[in-house]
């Protein structure tokens, strides 16, 4: 499984480091790297963004130029708003932040995180050193994210790929028969009118299909109907 390494390339706003900071915290994430700041990483503004992810900022390692951020990691990914959707045009070519995360864990060793300056993003002598593209969906009249957002959605993707929270256990088949059953008891019970009781039935099949029970959802509305037809 991958590590990871947060690259943000000359970012100009102290305060966007510290909520990258942040957003790296709350998903996991610890090592950031900074090429060639415009901005005070030690200012209070910085500081103040990042709230409890200082640790980050104490940590983060300033060098002069991308290359050298490139060289720290086996993989370098850069994130751009601007893409090409033609084969031909391969500086541009990207997948979806949720692709690549959905792909990165597959690989061994550090993954770089690369993200550009806030009016320019990366420069193409940076994406062409880049060995993947990452682009987030937006709406064509506005794709460009500010710093902080877009590395919050992609440390997300990330983090949601590889902590996938369990499933509960789902009611099997011979339970739902039986909730079926037992809902259209309770609808002879209340003597629910004749000819709405088959489109009844279906509805209630089809509520339970969309909601997919767990087994402690199906005992529970099994409680609730045996409780109403003892009525």
């Amino acid at each position: 499984m991958p590590s990871f390494k947060v690259i943000l390339t000359a970012p100009k706003y102290a305060g966007n480091v510290g909520a990258v900071a942040r957003s790296m915290m709350n998903f996991g994430l610890h090592d950031l790297v900074v090429v060639a700041p415009a901005c005070d990483l030690d200012s209070d503004e910085c500081r103040k963004m990042a709230v409890h992810a200082q640790h980050v900022i104490d940590r983060a390692v300033e060098v002069d130029a991308f290359e050298e951020a490139a060289q720290q990691v086996d993989l370098l990914a850069g994130t751009s708003a601007v893409v090409s959707r033609s084969d031909r045009k391969h500086v541009r070519r990207s997948l979806a932040a949720r692709d690549f995360a959905r792909q990165v864990y597959d690989l061994e060793g550090t993954v770089g995180l690369a993200f550009g300056r806030e009016d320019y993003g990366l420069l193409n002598p940076e994406i062409e050193r880049c060995d993947i593209l990452v682009n987030i969906p937006t709406a064509d009249a506005y794709p460009s994210l500010n710093l902080a957002h877009a590395a919050t959605v992609v440390f997300y993707e990330l983090w949601s790929q590889h902590h996938i929270p369990v499933s509960p256990r789902r009611a099997d088949r011979l339970e739902k028969e039986m909730l079926y059953r037992s809902f259209d008891q309770l609808l002879e019970d209340i003597r629910y009118p004749e000819h709405k009781k088959e489109k009844t039935r279906v509805m209630f099949r089809r509520i339970m299909g969309r909601a997919m029970p767990s087994k402690w959802e199906y005992h529970t509305l099994m409680g609730v109907l045996k409780r109403a037809r003892s009525k």
